[in-house]
């Protein structure tokens, strides 16, 4: 029996954001396998209640910073912007890449806090709190089994991290595969084995599905 030509994603953010993505592209066959596990870490939890302004960086660090009572929190991206929205926080965005902070936080007039992952891409000129460690996990059975076929792959890849570590665990790959990055950080990150590339036009969700469905497999 011939494979199925049609290509499969392979999502390997944490569950509730790989089904968020999935979400976006639901003509797509999709497995989902986290290349990474999000894990609180004990922190001055005071410290962050207590802060007149929060930087957030990852939707994953504002539940630490508890209710938001109206604090400034600049946040990196819409998705990040919107969580902190509800958790009750004054938000102001960036465009999704940390750089795009930078001038906002220079113009704040009340001190700031960033709470964040152990494994930062960028340090920010404000006190940081490690709040959550991103923890390496194998890829699932189903994934390596579908990285071992014939079928093709398109691997979404969020982080140069997460690049790096799914480029390693696709080093045995024999499917035909094709990596979108979110960012040209990401993309350069990857070093697994020979894949067709793309990068999003803009550094967010939206732009990562739509660079998914220009590719030449999404007519298949």
């Amino acid at each position: 029996m011939s494979p199925d030509p049609r290509p499969v994603l392979l999502l390997t953010r944490p569950p509730a954001d790989s089904q968020r993505f999935a979400a976006l592209l639901p003509e797509w066959q999709a497995v989902i396998s986290p290349i990474l596990r999000i894990v609180a870490v004990e922190h001055d939890a005071a410290l962050l209640r207590e802060a007149p302004g929060l930087v957030f960086t990852s939707a994953h660090a504002v539940a630490s910073a508890g209710p938001g009572r109206g604090r400034l929190a600049i946040c990196v991206g819409g998705h990040t912007g919107s969580v902190a929205r509800q958790a009750g926080f004054a938000v102001r965005e960036g465009n999704g890449f940390a750089e795009s902070l930078l001038p906002l936080i220079k113009a704040t007039p009340v001190p700031l806090v960033h709470p964040h992952g152990r494994h930062l891409a960028k340090i920010l000129p404000v006190p940081g709190v490690v709040v959550y460690d991103q923890q390496a996990q194998p890829l699932t059975a189903e994934a390596q089994g579908l990285l071992a076929g014939a079928n093709p792959v398109v691997v979404p890849l969020f982080s140069p991290r997460s690049a790096r570590l799914v480029a390693a665990a696709a080093r045995a790959a024999r499917s035909p595969m094709t990596i979108v990055a979110i960012s040209e950080a990401a993309r350069a990150a990857w070093d697994g084995p020979f894949a067709d590339q793309a990068v999003a036009a803009t550094p967010d969700i939206e732009a990562m599905a739509a660079a998914i469905r220009r590719l030449p497999l999404a007519e298949q």
